[in-house]
C-alpha cells in the first residue's frame, strides 16, 4: 500500500533557507553575528513564519525564540540557531531551524498525528557573548551575573547593551517546563567529510563532544629587541611557541582515539616588532566525549606548565575558562532517525559522534535529545564556502520530518 503521509516540501525548504541567506549575505555565505541587524532580521522572519505551522511565540529576554502549539497530545521540541560565526556559512544553524519549521508545518496540520512539533531558535550558539547562552538559559544554567559580565568577543560590547538595542531589556527569559516535551531533535550540517566521503545521506549522532577551553599565559620581561642579549632574554612569545610544539609532541600519547586540540588565538604584548614580548597568551581548546580523557590531558597541561616554570626563564599559568560536558544522544531518538532514513533515504545512514558542540547537548540535560546530520561539501564549515547539495538538504528534511512523526508516535 502506498505511503500517503504528508512529506516535507523540498522547494519550500530551499526557499526558506535562501530567504535567511539574504540577511547578512557575504560572498556565498553570511556574516550574521549575535544581535547584529542581520540576526534580528532572521529572528523577525521566523516570528512571521510561525503561524504557518500553527505556532505562537516571541523573543525572550536572552534572544531565544521558543514557540508553542495548542494542539493536544505530546510535544516535540526542535530547532537550532540563526546567528553565524563571523564571515561564515549559510547553513550552520538555519538548516536546523528551517527543518524544525517544516516539521511543524507538516505534522501540526495533520490530524492523524497526535501531538505537535514546537520550534526553537537558540541565541548565541556560536559564542559571540558566551558559551551556548540561549540554550543554557533555557535549561537554567545562566545567571544574571553571567549576563552582566558577558561581552562581545569581537568588539567588547556588553550583552546588556546588546539586549537593550534589540528591545529585550527587562524581558523575562523562558525556561524549560518539566514534562512538556517528549524530547528535542536538532538537524545540522555535519561540518566534516565523513558522510560525503562515504556517499551517505544521514548522520545519526550518538554523542556530542565536550569542549574545554584554557587561557595559558606566559610572563617574561619586556625589553629592547636590539640591545638585549639572547642569553639573558625572557621572551614570553618564544616560551609560548615552545609550549605549543611540546603539546603536539606529548598529547598523542595521552589522548583518546577522537581527541582534538587547537590553539585558536595567540596574543603577544605589546606586539611590536622592536620589543621583546613581556607577556604572551594563547587560547587553547580540547574536545573529546570522554571526561576521563580530558582530565588526563588537563593534568598533563598543568605538569608541562610546572616543568616550563622550573626550566625558565618565563612564568606559565593555566586557567580553565570554559567547561562543556559531553552528552549522549537518546537511543530511542537515534532509532527513530535511523528508521526514517531506511524509509526515505535508502538506509544510507551512519551512527557517528559529533566533534562540534551543539545546543542539543544542553537540552540533553533536561530531556531526551537527538541530532541528525546531513553531508557537508568538502567537509567545510565556519567559512563562507560552506555548502550542502540541494538534493541532500531535501532528503535530510524528509528524514527529519518522518523522524519527528515517529518520535511523537513513540515509534522507533
Amino acid at each position: 500500500m502506498p505511503d500517503t503521509k504528508p512529506r516535507a516540501d523540498g522547494q519550500r525548504i530551499l526557499a526558506d533557507l535562501n530567504a535567511l541567506r539574504a540577511f547578512g549575505a557575504y560572498k556565498t555565505g553570511v556574516h550574521k553575528p549575535t544581535f547584529s541587524e542581520p540576526h534580528k532580521q532572521s529572528l523577525d522572519w521566523l516570528l512571521r513564519k510561525l503561524p504557518e505551522a500553527g505556532l505562537t511565540g516571541g523573543i525572550d529576554g536572552i534572544g531565544n525564540i521558543i514557540s508553542t502549539s495548542a494542539k493536544p497530545g505530546p510535544k516535540l521540541l526542535a530547532g537550532s540557531h540563526l546567528e553565524s560565526q563571523n564571515y561564515a556559512g549559510w547553513l550552520d544553524g538555519p538548516l536546523g531551524v528551517v527543518y524544525a519549521l517544516e516539521a511543524a508545518r507538516v505534522l501540526n496540520s495533520d490530524p492523524s498525528v497526535k501531538g505537535a512539533v514546537e520550534v526553537a531558535a537558540w541565541c548565541d550558539e556560536e559564542g559571540h557573548f558566551g558559551s551556548f547562552l540561549g540554550s543554557r538559559s533555557y535549561v537554567g544554567q545562566v545567571s544574571e551575573t553571567e549576563i552582566d559580565a558577558a561581552r562581545d568577543r569581537t568588539n567588547g560590547r556588553t550583552m546588556r547593551d546588546a539586549l537593550a538595542d534589540m528591545g529585550l531589556a527587562g524581558r523575562p527569559r523562558m525556561t524549560a517546563e518539566p514534562g512538556r516535551h517528549v524530547g528535542y531533535l536538532e538537524a545540522h550540517i555535519e561540518q566534516g567529510d565523513t558522510l560525503e566521503s562515504g556517499r551517505l545521506a544521514i548522520g545519526v549522532v550518538t554523542s556530542i563532544v565536550g569542549i574545554w577551553q584554557y587561557r595559558i599565559t606566559f610572563t617574561g620581561e619586556q625589553n629592547h629587541a636590539g640591545t638585549t642579549r639572547m642569553a639573558v632574554r625572557k621572551d614570553a612569545g618564544l616560551a609560548l611557541a615552545k609550549f605549543c610544539v611540546a603539546i603536539d609532541e606529548r598529547f598523542p600519547a595521552a589522548c583518546g582515539p577522537r581527541t582534538v586540540w587547537t590553539t585558536g588565538r595567540i596574543t603577544l604584548d605589546p606586539g611590536a616588532p622592536s620589543i621583546i614580548p613581556g607577556c604572551a597568551e594563547m587560547l587553547f581548546q580540547i574536545r573529546d566525549d570522554d571526561p576521563s580523557v580530558i582530565a588526563r590531558l588537563e593534568q598533563l597541561l598543568k605538569t608541562m606548565a610546572d616543568e616550563a616554570i622550573a626550566k625558565g626563564p618565563c612564568i606559565v599559568s593555566v586557567e580553565k575558562i570554559r567547561t562543556g560536558a559531553p552528552a549522549r544522544m537518546d537511543p530511542g531518538i537515534q532509532d527513530a532517525i535511523e528508521a526514517a532514513s531506511k524509509a526515505l533515504a535508502g538506509g544510507r545512514s551512519l551512527r557517528m559522534p559529533s566533534g562540534a558542540g551543539h545546543d542539543a547537548q544542553m537540552l540533553a540535560t533536561v530531556m531526551p535529545a537527538g541530532m541528525l546530520f546531513v553531508p557537508s561539501i568538502g567537509g567545510i564549515s565556519h567559512h563562507w564556502t560552506e555548502n550542502t547539495a540541494d538534493a541532500d538538504i531535501v532528503t535530510g528534511a524528509q528524514v527529519f520530518v518522518d523522524a519527528c512523526r515517529r518520535i511523537l508516535a513513540g515509534l522507533r
